[in-house]
């Protein structure tokens, strides 16, 4: 029977196994082998340049709100605090809190209590007047002003910010366009890298085999002991290679984990030849995000062609306050209270030629513009063009490169046999598997180049992939 010591001894250890059962579980979960569908969903979520873009969008739309809003006008509080004992202050202080009296310009001083007024009251500056007490003011004022007729100002910035809007969203659409051009690529980068490494494991494998041949043909003296150096020699090679293969994994794992913004130990990786893509050059040039940018450029110079327009419109806007004053904060407010409204109309007739100006060069940056566009789709056209002969010439390379390689291992396979029967020499048998390397090494390069000229055509058609 337990005791409670005991009891309570294997309640701890039950609880510390299943504490560790639940953290295996938790790592397990984390290090689960990603496809690339689902690292591509991982990335335009929580990769930190995309996020970047995303709030560029959302400041471009909050410009846009700010632009908008100046058809409303503005609505201003205004509260005045102030002490003074200057004359024309404490004067104008009265007068807007309607307590200003004839005593203030120094009436008294002037009627001399009753007596007849001398010449000298005309030209003697009162003393209550020109020297009053300090007073202090307190006005509140509440204004709203609003623009009538701008010449389409406003409205012509409201469009430039909506334009602006799209602009930072393909720029978004580019960051992710870019970003997943990145991710699968370093997909399929280790897709090669890992058939590469297979091939020489294999490779590594035939050389043990040879290595243990020659030590027991060493044995019996059908071979010398510069045979079995040579053999170790390529062995060691062959191992350098594949330890490079192996820190190649591991930087792309690195890469990966720093596009997902989270650790990546683990991937699944694609098939190794992608399907070359089957949309035209005018599907390319319809949807290319930078045509696109370049398009939606030159509804900004248009904006701000408008823009410049406005200036040779006369300027309407309108205002009303209402106010209050008095020597205390809201003192005798009702009594005191005052409006104003009005409008102004300011029209520039003549500034020296500034606004002509300035128009002709929003007329020739729309221009600029619109030939940069002409000179986008042609420039893309060349690319996507030059792309397609690449693709087909590296085709054409790695079709060969096949052969060759097949024939590199027959070829090895073959020395090797005639090594054994001494009719051949080992140095022999290492050019030839020298050659076989060469050829694994360089086949993975030229999958490589066609898999990267595929990605660039699809980033090109805004990583559409049909």
């Amino acid at each position: 029977m337990l005791t409670n010591k005991s009891a309570f001894m294997v309640k701890k250890i039950f609880s510390m196994l299943f504490l560790s059962l639940i953290l295996n579980a938790a790592e397990t979960n984390t290090t689960n082998s990603l496809t690339l569908n689902e690292a591509i969903e991982i990335l335009k979520s929580q990769n930190l340049e995309i996020k970047v873009a995303q709030l560029d969008v959302k400041a471009a739309k909050a410009d846009e709100e700010a632009a908008s809003g100046n058809h409303w006008g503005k609505l201003e509080f205004i509260q005045d605090v102030a002490h003074s004992n200057d004359a024309g202050n404490v004067f104008g202080f009265k007068l807007a809190s309607r307590e200003a009296t004839f005593g203030d310009f120094g009436a008294e001083e002037f009627m001399g209590a009753g007596q007849p007024i001398p010449d000298s009251a005309y030209t003697t500056p009162p003393d209550r007047l020109n020297y009053p007490e300090a007073r202090t003011f307190f006005q509140s004022k509440l204004k709203y002003e609003i623009p009538l007729f701008t010449g389409f100002q406003i409205s012509s910035y409201s469009d430039i910010m909506n334009a602006m809007i799209k602009m930072k969203g393909l720029e978004k659409e580019q960051v992710i366009n870019e970003k997943v051009y990145e991710l699968r690529k370093s997909f399929y980068d280790m897709a090669l890298l890992k058939e590469s490494t297979k091939n020489l494991m294999t490779i590594i494998e035939n050389i043990t085999t040879l290595e243990d041949m020659t030590k027991s043909m060493i044995d019996v003296g059908y071979a010398k002991k510069v045979d079995l150096l040579e053999v170790e020699a390529k062995k060691g090679n062959v191992e350098r290679l594949i330890t490079q293969m192996h820190s190649n994994e591991k930087l792309l794992y690195h890469y990966i984990s720093f596009l997902l913004n989270q650790k990546v130990t683990s991937i699944i990786t694609p098939s190794q030849n992608v399907l070359l893509p089957v949309f035209t050059n005018e599907d390319i040039l319809n949807t290319n995000l930078d045509i696109q940018r370049a398009s939606v450029g030159l509804e900004v110079r248009k904006g701000m062609l408008d823009v410049s327009k406005s200036s040779y419109y006369p300027m309407v806007g309108a205002f009303a306050e209402v106010a209050t004053a008095d020597d205390t904060f809201l003192g005798d407010a009702q009594d005191h209270q005052s409006y104003t409204v009005g409008a102004r109309l300011t029209w520039n007739i003549f500034n020296g030629g500034i606004d002509s100006a300035k128009l002709q060069k929003a007329q020739i940056e729309q221009l600029k513009t619109t030939t940069q566009i002409q000179l986008a789709q042609k420039g893309i056209t060349l690319q996507v063009d030059k792309i397609r002969t690449q693709i087909i010439t590296l085709d054409s390379d790695i079709i060969s490169l096949e052969k060759e390689l097949a024939l590199a291992n027959e070829i090895y396979t073959n020395y090797e046999g005639r090594y054994r029967e001494k009719l051949s020499s080992m140095s022999d048998v290492i050019i030839k598997q020298s050659e076989q390397i060469q050829k694994i090494l360089q086949l993975q390069q030229t999958k490589n180049m066609r898999n990267e000229r595929i990605f660039a055509l699809e980033k090109l058609a805004n990583g559409e992939q049909k």
